[in-house]
C-alpha cells in the first residue's frame, strides 16, 4: 500500500446534517433545504454546485430568492458551514503518522463554500490541509460528482499508482461500491466509529 485516499465529510470531519438544515429552515426562512441537502448525494442546485455546474453565487441568489427578506451571503454561507461540526482531534494525530508512511489524497464531493470552511477547519486543528494531503480531488473542480466511475478513474489515472497500491475510504457504502466497481480498492467508514481501528485492520500499523 502506497497511497491512501479519503472521502472528507462523514470520515474526516462530523457531519450535522439536523444543523445545516434548521439554520436554512428556520433563520434563513429557506423551506427547500428539506429536499436537497442530504448526507451523501446532494440534490438540486446544491448537487448542481458540487458537480461544478453553478457557481457558489448562483447558489446564494437562488437561496436568497426562496428566503425572508434581508438575508446575505454571509447569511447563506454561515448556514451551509453548519453541516461541518467538527474534526475529532484523534484523526488529525492519525493524519501525520500516516502521512509519514503512505501518500495522502482526499476525494470528496464538495462545493466551494463548505470547502473553503473546511480548510479554516483544518488549519484551527492545527494541520493544514496541504502539510497532510499530496492533492484534494474537489467534485466542483473536477466537474464529476462520487459515485461516478469517471471520477474514479481520474483520480487513479492522476495518482498514477497500480490499483492494488491504493486504497480509499468512504462513509457512503453506494460511493465505496461504485469506486470498486471502477478498479479502486475501497473500504466502508461508518460514521461514529473508530478510524484507526478500521485503518489498522487494512493496513496495519502506523
Amino acid at each position: 500500500m502506497k497511497a491512501l485516499i479519503f472521502d472528507m465529510g462523514g470520515v474526516l470531519i462530523d457531519l450535522d446534517m439536523d444543523a445545516c438544515r434548521n439554520a436554512f429552515r428556520d433563520e434563513l426562512g429557506f423551506a427547500e433545504i428539506d429536499q436537497i441537502l442530504d448526507p451523501c448525494h446532494q440534490k438540486g442546485i446544491i448537487g448542481e454546485m458540487e458537480e461544478g455546474l453553478v457557481e457558489a453565487d448562483d447558489f446564494r441568489d437562488y437561496v436568497i430568492a426562496g428566503s425572508h427578506p434581508g438575508v446575505t451571503y454571509d447569511d447563506v454561507d454561515h448556514a451551509l458551514y453548519r453541516i461541518l461540526s467538527h474534526i475529532p482531534p484523534y484523526k488529525i494525530d492519525i493524519l501525520r503518522r500516516l502521512s509519514e508512511k503512505y501518500d495522502l489524497y482526499m476525494l470528496s464531493n464538495n462545493n466551494p463554500i463548505a470547502a473553503k470552511r473546511a480548510l479554516e477547519m483544518f488549519l484551527e486543528a492545527g494541520a493544514a490541509m496541504e502539510t497532510l494531503f499530496r492533492k484534494c480531488y474537489m467534485s466542483y473542480k473536477m466537474k464529476m460528482l462520487k459515485p461516478s466511475e469517471d471520477f474514479y478513474k481520474a483520480v487513479m489515472a492522476d495518482i498514477a499508482l497500480p490499483a492494488e497500491d491504493m486504497l480509499f475510504i468512504d462513509d457512503s457504502r453506494n460511493n465505496v461500491d461504485a469506486a470498486v466497481s471502477a478498479g479502486l480498492p475501497a473500504i466502508y467508514y461508518q460514521p461514529g466509529t473508530d478510524l484507526e481501528k478500521l485503518l489498522h485492520e487494512h493496513v496495519g500499523d502506523f
